[in-house]
Order: structure tokens, then C-alpha cells, then sequence
């Protein structure tokens, strides 16, 4: 009998193995085979020259090999890190006055060299929740494209950048695009020349639709849109927000508390001014908050006076406008993103086979906001997201070039 035990520990050490081994492949998602982007697009003379002229999208995209596959770890690495070695731009902080006495605050970040096009052209960037210049992806985006030739503007979230006090209030909310309007009018009065690329990640992705959306004006100069890793509708992304596949409860419960910390950072001011709609008991409620859905409820709502959760999410969503964006559009998502369920994808698919200006482009892997490239372990400094918005812009403003010399050539003849 005891000469069995060796053999016994043998087997069970080997099925240990075995089992962590297939643990480790199924996490890491190991098997799952690289693939190009999904594209959905309509069959225009637009879509055709965009899809020539930027073969990110067309091509596989290539995780590392050894976690870049599962969408849980791009999304914590993002999360944790950001980005590898990130670069330090260096911007000028500019502050504008609203009118009910808040102070929008944006970075800008002239471009460090001519652009491919010789045109002038400022990124308009709004980042993620909670989120600011300062942020390591939002920074190695800006040092990217200004080496690219262009200028870039940094929305900082109303409340968001740690030690700038609050002027009135009131904070950033999923849909308000008070600040990302005053920024964008900023640029265009102190650059009476330049044509504007807009760029919206994740929450951001959301104001930036609905901007363009709210009012035709609004898309004046503007070449192009993008929007990276965002839900689309706010109403059905909760409910799934309170599932456990995927773990989006576990999600759920680390960025409530990033925005719990956020806001009761701002607690003196929330509470100290008269025009506040914010209670004590309403941030007694915050405190026991465990989700977004919750926070949105005792506080975000209150900030622009709606009588319900299901009324801050109908009005604040981008689902609503963004039908009504006519310049050139790319929606990029991740199959594994843990963030945005499947099925919101819905929304961004049956734009782009209804809008011919809609490109929807869905990677089979990126987790949020991840999208790391890199050989085995480690990742580069630049992503696939980076390089892509960088490519579909070059792409778009070569095209309004070229589609200006005809017009100009047209009316000589």
C-alpha cells in the first residue's frame, strides 16, 4: 500500500496542474483565436476610402499573447496603470465661467509638428468618468497626436481633477454637455482656422454624441467623430450593471466607490451653497452607496433637477441624438469588454448598417479601454485604440482635402 502513495501524489500533482493549467487557458481565454475587427459599414465611396486608407481596421488585432486576451485583465491593467512609460505633454490649463457660476476647466496642448493634410486640426477630447488630462491614457493619446500635427483639447470632468475646488453646485453628469460646449467654442474663437476632431472615450463617448447630436451647429467644422467603449443607453446598461456575469456587479462596485470618493471630496461645497439641490440626508445615502445606480439616484440626478433615476437616463443618454450626427463617425467596441453587455451593442450596429456615415467597428478582444498591444508579456506604450483614431482621422481630413480641390477645380472649368 505505501508504495502506491508516491504514485497517488503523483497523480494528484499532475491533476493539480492539469487544473490550474486549464483554469489559467480558460481565464486567459488562451484559445480564443486573434481575428480583424468586425466592420460594419454601408457601402459608400466614403466607407470604401476610409477602409483602404486604414488597415488597423481591417487587419487582426494582436493582444500579447499571454493576457491581452482576456478583457478582465486589459480592463484592470487600464485601470491600475493606464498606459506603460506614458509621456508628460505639457498643455496650458484654461478656465471658463458658465453661466449658473461653475468653472469648466481644459488642458490644450499645441501640435508638435505639421500635419499630413498641412491643415490646422485641434482634438477635442473627452475622457472617461471621473477622469482628466492628467490621466496616464489620456496623456499618451495627447503626446501621440500632437506628434501627429495636432493641437489637442482636454476636457477635465466638472469636479474630477483632484484639488480644484467646485464654483457652484454641481458635477459632471453622464450626459451633460455644458463644459465640452464651452471648450469646443473656446477653440473655435481663439482658432478661427482650424477644423475640430472629436474624440470621446467610454462616458465621454456618450457627451460627445450627444453634442453633435443636441444641435446642428454643433457639428459645424467638425471633420469627424470617435467614440471608444461606450454603452450607448444608460437605462439598459444599468440593468446589466447589476449582473454578475462577467462580474459587472464587482465592476459596478469599484467605480461607485471612485465616484463615492470623488464626490464627497466636493462635500463643502455641495452642501455649503444655497442653489444646492444636494441634502445631507442625500450624501448620508451616498455613503451606504454600493453601485452606480444608487449614486445616480441620492445625488447625479438632483444635479440638473430630475424627478427620477429613469428620467436622468432617457434624457442624459446619447441613444436619443446620436441619429442625428452627419460627419463622419466611428464607434469602436470590444466583444470582451466587461463594462458594456452585448446587448448594447445593438444600438451602434443598427446605426451603421442604417447611417451611411457610421463606421462600427468591434474587436474581439481590448477588454475596456485596453486594446494593448505588445509581443508575449509586455505591453507597448502606444495602443491599437491610439493608433486607430489617429489613422481614421488622417484618413477623414485627407479626404475633405481632396473633396475641397475637386469642388475648387469643378467651379474653375
Amino acid at each position: 500500500a505505501f508504495s502506491l502513495l508516491p504514485a497517488m501524489f503523483d497523480g494528484m500533482k499532475l491533476a493539480a496542474v492539469a487544473t490550474i493549467l486549464y483554469i489559467i487557458v480558460r481565464c486567459l481565454n488562451l484559445k480564443s483565436p486573434t481575428a480583424p475587427p468586425e466592420i460594419i459599414y454601408q457601402d459608400t465611396p466614403l466607407s470604401h476610402y476610409l477602409l483602404k486608407s486604414c488597415p488597423m481596421l481591417t487587419k487582426e488585432y494582436i493582444p500579447p499573447l499571454l493576457w491581452g486576451k482576456s478583457g478582465h485583465l486589459q480592463t484592470v491593467l487600464y485601470g491600475k496603470m493606464g498606459r506603460v512609460n506614458t509621456p508628460t505633454p505639457c498643455g496650458v490649463r484654461k478656465f471658463l465661467p458658465m453661466q449658473d457660476g461653475a468653472t469648466a476647466t481644459f488642458d490644450l496642448f499645441e501640435a508638435l509638428g505639421d500635419h499630413s493634410a498641412g491643415d490646422d486640426i485641434t482634438m477635442v477630447i473627452c475622457p472617461g468618468i471621473g477622469n482628466h488630462s492628467e490621466k496616464n491614457y489620456i496623456r499618451t493619446f495627447v503626446d501621440y497626436s500632437q506628434r501627429q500635427g495636432y493641437r489637442c483639447a482636454v476636457l477635465n470632468h466638472l469636479g474630477a481633477l483632484p484639488n480644484m475646488e467646485l464654483t457652484s453646485p454641481r458635477m459632471f453628469t453622464y450626459g451633460c454637455t455644458w463644459e465640452f460646449a464651452a471648450m469646443v467654442g473656446y477653440v473655435k474663437r481663439a482658432h478661427p482656422q482650424t477644423l475640430l476632431v472629436v474624440v470621446g472615450f467610454s462616458l465621454g463617448g456618450n457627451v460627445v454624441c450627444k453634442f453633435l447630436g443636441e444641435n446642428r451647429l454643433n457639428q459645424e467644422r467638425v471633420l469627424c467623430c470617435i467614440s471608444v467603449c461606450q454603452g450607448y443607453s444608460a437605462l439598459r446598461a444599468q440593468e446589466t450593471f447589476l449582473q454578475w456575469d462577467q462580474c459587472r456587479r464587482l465592476y459596478n462596485f469599484v467605480l461607485a466607490d471612485n465616484m463615492k470618493k470623488i464626490i464627497l471630496s466636493h462635500r463643502d461645497s455641495l452642501l455649503g451653497m444655497s442653489s444646492s439641490n444636494i441634502s445631507d440626508a442625500d450624501l448620508n445615502r451616498l455613503s451606504a452607496a454600493t453601485s452606480l445606480m444608487q449614486i445616480d439616484d441620492s445625488i447625479m440626478r438632483k444635479f440638473h433637477g430630475y424627478n427620477s433615476l429613469r428620467e436622468y437616463y432617457e434624457k442624459e443618454s446619447c441613444v436619443h441624438y446620436i441619429h442625428k450626427v452627419t460627419v463622419p463617425l466611428l464607434l469602436v467596441n470590444s466583444s470582451d469588454d466587461p463594462l458594456v453587455h452585448q446587448s448594447l451593442l445593438a444600438v451602434p450596429r443598427t446605426l451603421a448598417e442604417k447611417m451611411p456615415n457610421v463606421v462600427f467597428a468591434l474587436t474581439q478582444h481590448g477588454g475596456h479601454m485596453g486594446f494593448f498591444e505588445g509581443a508575449v508579456l509586455f505591453p507597448q506604450p502606444l495602443t491599437w485604440m491610439d493608433k486607430v483614431i489617429i489613422e481614421y482621422s488622417d484618413a477623414v481630413c485627407h479626404w475633405e482635402k481632396k473633396r475641397l480641390v475637386c469642388q475648387r477645380s469643378s467651379r474653375h472649368e
